[in-house]
């Protein structure tokens, strides 16, 4: 990360969802649009998520179409979503089918069942029902067979594949219908709903190498920070694995002496992370706008459907929306799971760089197709994968000092990532993880009600 002494510029925190995410939801009342002038706060409001920072705002305006007061209702409803979400996830079981959100501004949520029986609980909590035939569970194990073909045929011609939760089903992007049907018979997947698309465009790594500051790769390829990251008294910052080799050096932005890659990995996943000198202090900040940053509060995994802005040192600050989670993509330089798609556009050198839903880490740039004049499609790695396997603690503006962990295997612990539907057990008694996150000292399961669901 850019040096403290060197940094000058105002930072700017994103309350907005930092807080948010603190809060419960007793009810689908919650997720209402910011009232009108002169009507009684909202809960979301009184935590502040009616103030998120002015240039995360203009980006979302900028890119979504949006005005100032739909770009804060959208992160306000789209945070809200996600713990409601969670909590039909739990009460649906195995017939959840999967959960995302609809709409420029009101960020509806979609809730999918394979029971219409469970109709009345969803639209109880405020979200949209739709009865489908396949299981969340089902898509994936399909999804698995075709990330296990890959290896053994050329699926250079077939080059992402992914879980289309609002359609329900698999999905294949071929240069050719041949393609794409060769692909899907050798996962024994013929005769089951997949779908092929055609394509003419191939995934890329965006190789040319505070989050969004640029750094050199061995005095020659250019990359992107991700996200200021500790390992004990270490510090550092996530970035794309493509982007080095363990032991490779970095430079900063400035040219200086910065780092080493500590670990990577690419193709399969693409992660990585670079331990820096004691000269660079990791921060929470991710480059934005005009010299501002967005401060980094924690982790919290965005439903599919909801707003993205990404930080590169190329193209800088741009915003889209959250396509699909858990895409699988085929570069020329092997396959990579596990992506998330969205339609924020990226250009080489903008690998590595930070991915963000209001001030929650969402990952880092893998790669893409098209550019940032005529647009694109870009994939981000996420984070708490990057966090959980290495690991790594997000540095964030809220960190405290972590309890100490209690005896016994499912005992909650501050900087372990939990995902969604995970059993813990605090202060003897026991919870359900309702959103995929990195666990902070401040987020205890008794304390973040819109996290964890007791049981």
């Amino acid at each position: 990360m850019v040096p403290s002494h060197v940094r000058t510029v105002r930072r700017s925190a994103l309350t907005a969802l930092g807080a948010l995410v603190l809060a419960g939801l007793p009810s689908a009342a919650a997720a209402d649009p910011t009232p009108a002038s002169g009507a009684a706060p909202t809960a979301s409001q009184t935590l502040g998520a009616d103030r998120p920072s002015p240039h995360l705002l203009g980006a979302l305006q900028r890119d979504l179409g949006l005005n100032e007061q739909q770009a804060s209702e959208r992160l306000v409803n789209e945070a809200e979503a996600g713990a409601r979400a969670g909590r039909l996830r739990i009460a649906l079981g195995e017939r959840f089918a999967g959960a995302w959100v609809n709409g420029d501004t009101s960020a509806e949520l979609m809730v999918a069942t394979t029971d219409a029986k469970d109709t009345a609980a969803i639209e109880a909590q405020g979200a949209r029902a739709k009865v489908v035939e396949r299981t969340l569970a089902e898509l994936q194990a399909d999804k698995a067979k075709l990330d296990a073909a890959a290896p053994r045929v050329n699926s250079l011609d077939a080059p992402v594949w992914y879980i289309d939760v609002p359609r329900n089903r698999i999905m294949v992007e071929a240069t050719s219908q041949e393609a794409g049907t060769a692909f899907v018979e050798a996962a024994g997947l013929e005769g089951e709903d997949v779908g092929v698309r055609m394509t003419t465009l191939r995934p890329r790594l965006l190789q040319d190498i505070t989050g969004g500051d640029a750094f050199y790769i061995n005095d020659s390829a250019r990359c992107t920070v991700g996200f200021s990251v500790t390992q004990g008294d270490q510090g550092g910052f996530a970035t794309a694995g493509h982007c080095g080799e363990a032991g490779d050096t970095t430079t900063g932005y400035d040219r200086t002496a910065q780092g080493t890659f500590r670990a990577s990995t690419f193709p399969g996943k693409d992660m990585a992370w670079v331990a820096t000198g004691e000269q660079w202090t990791p921060t929470p900040g991710v480059k934005a706008q005009d010299g501002q940053e967005v401060r980094v509060m924690g982790s919290v995994q965005a439903l599919v459907g909801a707003s993205v802005c990404r930080s590169g040192s190329t193209t800088g600050w741009h915003c889209g929306t959250i396509e699909q989670h858990g895409t699988s993509v085929r570069y020329p330089e092997g396959t990579v799971d596990g992506l998330t798609r969205t339609t924020v556009c990226a250009e080489p050198g903008d690998s590595g760089g930070p991915y963000l839903t209001g001030a929650q880490a969402q990952g880092v740039t893998s790669g893409g197709t098209g550019d940032c004049t005529s647009g694109g499609t870009t994939y981000y790695q996420p984070v708490n994968p990057i966090l959980s396997d290495y690991g790594l603690t997000l540095t964030t503006a809220n960190a405290q000092t972590a309890p100490a962990p209690e005896d016994g295997g499912q005992a909650w612990t501050a900087g372990r990532v939990y995902e969604a539907g995970t059993t813990v057990t605090h202060d003897g008694a026991t919870y359900q993880c309702l959103q995929t996150h990195q666990a902070q000292g401040a987020w205890t399961p008794a304390d973040t009600p819109a996290l964890w669901q007791k049981v």
